[in-house]
Order: C-alpha cells, then structure tokens, then sequence
C-alpha cells in the first residue's frame, strides 16, 4: 500500500514524464556522436530522428517551470501570503546556490568552476524570488502580467549586447543567450534568460486556482481542453504567419522533411512565444486525458513526480559518472570528460559519441536505475512531513 498524500497525481504524473524525458536530452548531451558540438536543431545537418530526439525534450523545461508555479499556489493554500512569500523567497536562493555551486559541479567535474552555466534550476529560482513578491498581487493581475510577458517578450529580440559590460551582462541574464569568454580559460554561459520563465511560472501559479478542493472536475476539464486546444491553435497560426512570436522564422527548404523541421524548430533560448504554446498547449491536454487514469504506468511516472529535485541532481550525477566509465571502457582519455572550458574552447570531445540507439538504450537504463531510489526516497518524504528541510529538497 503507498503512503497516503493530498498532493494532486496527475500533476506529479505529468511531471515525472517530462522528467522521464529530460534523462534522454542528458543522456543525449553526454552520448550521443558530436553533441558536445554538432546541434541536432540545425536543419541542413539533422536527421527527423535526431530532431525528433531533441524536440521532444523541449517540453521539460517549460513544463517543468509551469508546473513549479502550480506548486507554489498549492502549497500556500493553507499558508498566509506572507508565509508562502517567504518559502519561495528562500527557496528560490537556496535553488540558484545549488545551480551554481552543486549542479555546475555535478555537469563538468570541474573543480575549478571554469565554465559555470546558468540552467534550468537557475531560471526556476529566480523565477521564484520574483513569485514571492508577485502572488502579493490580485490574482487577476498575475495571470495578465504573465500572459504580457509570454505574449510580449519577443518584441526584445531586436536588443542584442555584446561584450562584458554590467549593463550587457544584466541583459544575457534577462533576455539573451550567450556566452561569455572571460579569459583564455574561463567562460560562462548564460542559457536561461529569465523574463520569460518568470511569466511562465506566473501563468503555471494562476494554474493552480483550477485545483483547489471546491473547484469543479468536469469544468476544470472544460478549462484544460479549451486552454490546451487553444494553445495548439494559436501556435499553428502564429507561426504560420511567420512575422512574430519567435527569434528564427521558419523557411520553405529543398524538401518536405526540411520545411517541417524548419516549422517546428521553435527557440528555447529564451523561450519564444511559439516554444510556450507548442509545450504548453499539450501538457494541458495532457492533464485533461489523465485526471482520472489509474495504472501501473502512471503510478511508475508518478514516483519521478514527487521527487524532482531529487532526481535532477541524482539523474544528471550518474549520466556523467556512466559516460566517463565509457571513455574508460573504449580505451579513451577519461579526463576528457571534465568538462572545463578548455574542453570547449579547443573542441577536444568533436569527434566523441555514440550512435544514437546507444544513447536511447542508456536512458532506458539510467531511468530503471534510478527508479527504485526515487520510490524511497518519495515514501521517505511522505512519511517523514514534519521534517521541514524536506521541503528544499
């Protein structure tokens, strides 16, 4: 029998599969032939499996980030504003210290800390310092604020800074992917812009008015279809327009295959108003269809959902430990796999990899090994609620 908890299980479902999902992009990152330098979104170099594999990955991060707003409202619905202002305050800084000291760590093996990234944790604890101040608004204002800045943002393409300087280092953390080389062995890359994570979480709070106790299921279910449908919807006439809502616009290519690679390759970093609605608009349906489906293969997503922090930080560890044991085991330089800037700056992994079927039979693994922790450690939580500092972890 599994401990019993009032958290919402299609959410942690949802979540966990996204999760699920996000080992194949690492494993990928670390296996997959050239993916140290080649991108798999580049049209006149990808293959549709090789594309496939990268963009269905895509629904991770905004999922993942959507989702911690929901949370978030969740979790303060016994809580004074001032109470849940605060956890998402000190959480939101504990998440960026364990971003840039535990989880940069954790994906080079550099003890030197030459090539910090600023990632998805990174954009989730900024996204809740910025939370806590907001859920002080009226809940009408939040959920407009966060439909401006998702529908808005890409009005921000145009502004693009180079160089070192504070003003354009304010702005790579705010609206600009890029990477910054701060000597000949020191860089740092700046991959999650944060404004529009930050209207992302917004939308993901405002969410969670949906699943309070009193709300009713079949309208709850009324509203996730006509969201996700919508979504959906408005993707495929923004981005047929093809004059807004993404940095690249797409093109009519030398083949079919091509032009709907080029349709379908929408920008993560930052992500575009077309990245949002073709992530989004599904996870919602995907809460629509599984509200009420009970099996033995939601209940194994289930287990990945209610415990993401542990997970990432586990999931990323024993990927990087595997692909170092590989370079030992095919007579490599294991060092190699230190992922120090020089490491970049000098393409030493160019030519590393494996074909692509051993990285998906890797992510097989990876999941089924950590499957088992993850069950502890979940009814651990469970059965251990009163320890706060579970919480942050």
């Amino acid at each position: 029998m599994k401990p019993k908890t009032d958290r919402i299980e299609s959410i942690d479902i949802l979540r966990g599969l996204v999760m699920v999902i996000m080992a194949l992009d690492h494993v990928r990152d670390y296996f997959n032939y050239g993916s140290f330098f080649i991108d798999p979104t580049d049209v006149e170099t990808t293959t549709p499996i090789l594309f496939f594999t990268r963009f269905i990955t895509h629904y991770c991060a905004p999922v993942f980030v959507f989702l911690a707003g929901t949370s978030a409202f969740l979790y303060g619905r016994n809580k004074t504003k001032s109470q849940l202002s605060k956890f998402l305050l000190t959480r939101g800084i504990w998440l960026i210290f364990m971003e840039v000291v535990v989880n940069n760590l954790i994906w080079t093996f550099d003890l030197s800390y030459s090539f910090p990234i600023l990632q998805v944790i990174w954009a989730i604890g900024f996204s809740m310092i910025c939370l806590s101040f907001l859920i002080y608004l009226p809940y009408k204002w939040i959920l407009v604020l966060g439909l401006i800045i998702i529908a808005g943002h890409n009005l921000l393409d145009g502004l693009v800074m180079q160089g070192n300087s504070p003003e354009a280092i304010v702005w790579y953390l705010l609206h600009q992917n890029h990477t910054m080389v701060l000597g000949p062995d020191k860089m740092i890359l700046f991959h999650y812009p944060v404004i529009p994570w930050i209207g992302l979480m917004a939308l993901g709070y405002c969410l969670g008015q949906l699943y309070l106790k009193d709300f009713d299921e079949k309208l709850r279910r009324t509203w996730l279809l006509r969201m996700g449908l919508g979504a959906l919807a408005l993707f495929f006439v923004i981005r047929g327009l093809n004059v807004y809502g993404d940095l690249v616009p797409w093109t009519v290519r030398d083949s079919s295959t091509k032009t709907i690679i080029s349709f379908f390759n929408v920008t993560k970093y930052p992500p575009s108003l077309a990245f949002v609605l073709i992530t989004i608009g599904p996870a919602l349906l995907f809460l629509y269809v599984i509200e009420n489906v009970k099996n033995s293969i939601t209940d194994f997503f289930l287990i990945f959902g209610r415990v993401p922090f542990f997970y990432y930080f586990l999931h990323v560890f024993i990927i990087h430990t595997a692909a170092i044991i590989g370079i030992i085991i095919f007579g490599g330089n294991w060092k190699d796999m230190i992922l120090t800037a020089d490491v970049f700056m000098n393409e030493t992994l160019v030519t590393y990899g494996y074909p692509l079927w051993i990285t998906y039979m890797v992510w097989i693994g990876v999941v089924l090994a950590l499957y088992p922790l993850c069950k502890k450690y979940m009814i651990y939580k469970i059965n251990n609620k009163d320890k706060w500092w579970l919480s942050y972890l």
